[in-house]
This record gives structure tokens, C-alpha cells and sequence, in this order.
């Protein structure tokens, strides 16, 4: 065989590899992402307790084929005033999110979750999303989604650090997707 023939087949070799781990996840990476802001940029209006106070779209991808369920956490580790940060806030819980889902619809709401999906409350003492609304100062917002192993007990309405402590050891992979927003006064 020539050599120009044998690269030939050994570049359709580790095409066809990678299109296998591709497709069965195994190469891909855990993603979270918004058509409504890109990462590190401002959280538009309607998304925000200025606006509408309803939640963004998400797209996730890359789940990994062993993950029995995600998790998602909406924080701003900013507040009160980003220039001496004194607790992060918590904006949003979902926990037991089917794998399969390949994201949330803008303004989502309870009865609209993926089936299973359960809340947490967030520091509102409240399920379901609160926008960003800093008291001062342009805030960072964490959305961050988990990857894990297991499916959660159902855990009543747990705050995030009983989330946390629930997905302790259980983390496959994780991934974020950061948003500002400073409000306009």
C-alpha cells in the first residue's frame, strides 16, 4: 500500500473516531448558553426586575451519555455592591432535569419545567427565577449547570447550599455562563 493511501485511511479512521465520540458524547463538552446574551455581556432588560423579571432562553449541549440528571444555579456572587461583595445571591434552583433537555424557553415557569424537574427557593424564599436587581453597581450573574451521575431525592425546597451538599461527589461535569447587569436609575 502507498504511503499517500495509507494517510488517506488513517485520517477517515480518526474522522469516523471522532464523529463515534461526537455522536455518543464522549468527546463533546458540557455547554450552557443564551440567544438572549452572549457570555460576559449585558443581561437584556426584559430579563431583569426592570424589565419583565422573566427568564432568559437557555441552551444546553453536550451532556455526557452516563448523566442521569442536571442541575441549574443562578447566582450573583456581587451583592450587595460588587465593590465589597459581601454574600452571593441566589436567583434560581432546578435540580432532576432530564438529561435529554436540550434547554429552557424564555420565561419559563413551574408548570412548564422539563417532566421531573423540581425548585429550589432561591433568597427571595421564593421557587422560580428573580431577575437580576442589584442594589448598586454593575453585578456578574452565574448561570451554571451540572452534569451528574445520579437522580436527587426529592429534597422539599432546598436553599442551594442543601443543593450543593446533595450534589456533593455526584458532579460529572459543569458548566456557566456569565451575564452583567447594572440597572439604569
Amino acid at each position: 500500500m502507498n504511503i499517500g493511501l495509507l494517510a488517506l485511511f488513517s485520517s477517515l479512521f480518526i474522522v469516523g473516531v471522532l464523529a463515534k465520540e461526537i455522536k455518543g458524547g464522549g468527546a463533546m463538552t458540557l455547554t450552557i448558553s443564551s440567544p438572549a446574551f452572549s457570555s460576559g455581556e449585558y443581561i437584556s432588560i426584559p430579563f431583569t426586575c426592570d424589565g419583565r423579571d422573566i427568564s432568559p432562553p437557555l441552551q444546553f449541549s453536550g451532556v455526557p451519555a452516563a448523566v442521569r440528571s442536571l442541575v441549574l444555579i443562578v447566582d450573583d456572587p456581587d451583592a450587595p455592591d460588587p465593590k465589597a461583595p459581601k454574600m452571593t445571591w441566589v436567583h434560581w434552583l432546578l435540580y432532576n432535569i432530564p438529561p435529554a433537555t436540550a434547554g429552557l424557553a424564555e420565561n419559563v415557569g413551574a408548570t412548564a419545567l422539563p417532566p421531573g424537574t423540581l425548585e429550589g427557593i432561591n433568597d427571595w424564599r421564593r421557587t422560580g427565577y428573580g431577575g437580576p436587581c442589584p442594589p448598586i453597581g454593575r453585578h456578574r450573574y452565574f448561570f451554571k449547570l451540572y452534569a451528574l451521575d445520579i437522580m436527587l431525592p426529592d429534597l422539599g425546597r432546598p436553599t442551594k447550599a442543601d443543593l450543593e451538599k446533595a450534589m456533593q461527589g455526584h458532579i460529572v461535569e459543569q458548566a456557566e455562563l456569565i451575564g452583567t447587569y447594572q440597572r439604569i436609575r
